[in-house]
C-alpha cells in the first residue's frame, strides 16, 4: 500500500476492481462531496483516506466502501 496522500484514477480502478472510466466518475462525484464540505481537491485525484473510508448511497443501491489499510496489507 502506497503512503501517498492522493490516488489516481488508475490506482482507484486497481484497488476497487473497476474500469478506469468508472473510477474517474467516482472520483468526480466524491470530489464534489469534498468541495461541499469545504475541502480543497485535485481534479482527477482523490484523497486516499476519504476514498478508503467512504460510504456512498446511490439511489436505492447502496455502495459501501470500507477498505482499511490493515485489510489491504494482509
Amino acid at each position: 500500500m502506497s503512503n501517498k496522500l492522493f490516488m489516481t484514477a488508475q490506482e482507484v480502478a486497481d484497488t476497487l476492481g473497476m474500469s478506469k472510466a468508472y473510477a474517474y466518475k467516482l472520483i468526480q462525484e466524491m470530489n464534489q462531496e469534498m468541495v461541499k464540505g469545504g475541502y480543497v481537491v485535485l481534479h482527477g485525484k482523490i484523497n486516499r483516506s476519504f476514498l478508503l473510508n467512504a460510504k456512498l448511497n446511490k439511489k436505492k443501491n447502496i455502495l459501501v466502501i470500507t477498505l482499511l489499510y490493515e485489510q489491504k496489507m494482509n
